[in-house]
């Protein structure tokens, strides 16, 4: 037996392998999830034996509302009760509504329904444009912390910005600042000696879903990609830019890193804590005490209507793709999209060419040269179709573009941590903040066209012309569109 074994030890594991493979390819088609995807999986596992099997262990899994996040998907009904009775609409707040909200807009009807996006109202909103703008904000609202500061980060490292940052921190906790940090075990790089040091201050520290080893695991699992901090329960930031020397653009850091993020003070924030508490309650996996503290009163006279739309495994909806959709699909005048990776589903395709054949002016701004060669490639395999409904596609060349921004009707926008990819639709955790506002969405639309002036448009007939042997890397790069 031992012999017969060791003789035929690559046709039993290859027999293995597909009685593994065919009861995936089941259990895929019984799902009845897109037609693509469901390909795409297919083909993988009957194509490559055993690579095919981690592809589908590591991205095929549908964790949304399964066993891993039942515990983050439905405890703490308590941290949903404090933030939602701390926000309440008086008169004065329903006047606003009446006056600023169009009734063509449909997300606030949306997202209503869930307790996790109320709409509020009073709210003061800065848009921050590229990082070293950010941190000299943060940097100093940090200082004036004088209760709290709870920050989410998917990538949190301990280079020269992160450093001033987390000394920061400890400094506060020293002097009797609660201080907790939630950082993504694959995205962020914090040294041993750092760790020692935020323990010894006294900062809070863990790690969201840690992986053993995170050099392999980039693009794997489900990740927390969030960019929360709270201060005192009245200050949240929240956008694309991360905690790291890359966001800076200093003189040592190549290439320019243009990025968007928010500064918010008002009842919003309350929304950010909420969110933050429950992936603190999830990493903890300690019981987690509410503090009056954590929503205070917030006296702001300021009128930003928004909500903060989160969506990932533990949510019931795609609710920020499904937000963009509805956008998109009520648009009259235009839609500029800026969004570092874009890999969509055929929804918001079909959703983009329709919006500019009925004449709204549709516009996409992706960077000329991406960080990911599956994802650039991947990417291009959808402009051919955008630019035959018309639609305008820019490549920035100035720098990166990480900035995650779209403008509809000079009446909203939005501005988060959501890429036009599946991966941020349906796998990441993520968060954006869907604002009501002529002024902010002016101002964004502003910087849009700054930014296209940095980049060149593509033209259809020169596209089309491109080398065979690119259209058959994109086309390959797009068999794994619905992994990426």
């Amino acid at each position: 037996m031992i012999e017969f074994l060791k003789e035929h030890a690559w046709s039993i594991i290859i027999i293995i392998n597909y009685i593994l493979a065919v009861s995936a390819i089941i259990t895929v088609l019984l799902k009845n999830i897109d037609p693509t995807k469901t390909v795409s999986y297919i083909i993988i596992l009957a194509l490559f034996p055993f690579f095919g099997l981690i592809i589908y262990y590591l991205f095929g899994q549908q964790y949304r509302k399964t066993k891993i996040f039942n515990r983050k998907h439905i405890i703490n009904s308590n941290i949903i009760q404090s933030a939602g009775k701390s926000i309440k609409m008086e008169g004065r707040d329903l006047r606003v509504i009446n006056e600023k909200l169009d009734d063509k807009i449909k997300l606030v009807k949306l997202l209503k329904a869930s307790e996790r996006s109320p709409l509020t109202i009073r709210n003061e909103v800065d848009i921050l444009i590229n990082g070293e703008v950010k941190f000299d904000r943060l940097l100093e609202d940090l200082q004036n912390a004088k209760q709290h500061i709870h920050l989410e980060y998917y990538i949190l490292k301990d280079d020269g910005i992160g450093t001033e940052l987390l000394d920061i921190l400890c400094a506060k906790a020293k002097a009797g600042v609660e201080v907790k940090i939630s950082y993504d075990d694959v995205g962020s790089d914090l040294s041993s000696v750092m760790k020692h040091q935020l323990d010894e201050s006294g900062v809070l520290h863990f790690p969201f879903m840690p992986v053993i080893f995170s050099s392999f695991t980039g693009k794997s699992n489900y990740r927390n990609h969030r960019k929360i901090v709270v201060i005192d329960g009245k200050i949240g930031y929240i956008g694309g830019i991360n905690i790291s020397d890359n966001y800076i653009n200093s003189k040592t850091t190549k290439p320019y890193w243009r990025d968007t993020h928010l500064r918010i003070y008002g009842e919003a924030v309350k929304v950010l804590q909420f969110h933050f508490l429950t992936t603190w309650d999830f990493v903890t996996k300690d019981e987690i005490k509410i503090k009056e503290s954590y929503f205070p009163k917030i006296q702001c006279e300021k009128d930003v209507a928004l909500q903060i739309a989160a969506s990932g495994p533990d949510t019931d909806w795609a609710n920020i793709m499904e937000a963009i959709l509805t956008a998109i699909n009520n648009a009259e005048n235009y839609i500029y999209i800026t969004t570092p990776y874009f890999i969509p589903n055929a929804q918001i395709i079909t959703a983009l060419q329709i919006a500019s054949k009925i004449g709204v002016d549709v516009r996409l701004l992706i960077p000329k040269d991406s960080d990911s060669w599956v994802a650039e490639n991947a990417t291009n395999s959808f402009i051919e179709s955008l630019l035959e409904a018309e639609v305008k596609v820019y490549r920035y060349h100035k720098g990166f573009i990480h900035a995650k921004t779209m403008v509809v009707d000079n009446e909203f926008c939005t501005v988060g941590t959501c890429n036009f990819d599946n991966r941020s639709f349906n796998i990441n955790f993520e968060i954006n903040a869907l604002i009501y506002d002529s002024e902010k969405s002016e101002a964004l639309k502003a910087q849009f066209i700054q930014d296209i002036e940095s980049s060149e448009i593509i033209d259809i007939e020169r596209w089309k012309n491109r080398p065979k042997i690119k259209k058959l890397k994109e086309s390959f790069s797009r068999l794994w569109a619905p992994m990426l």
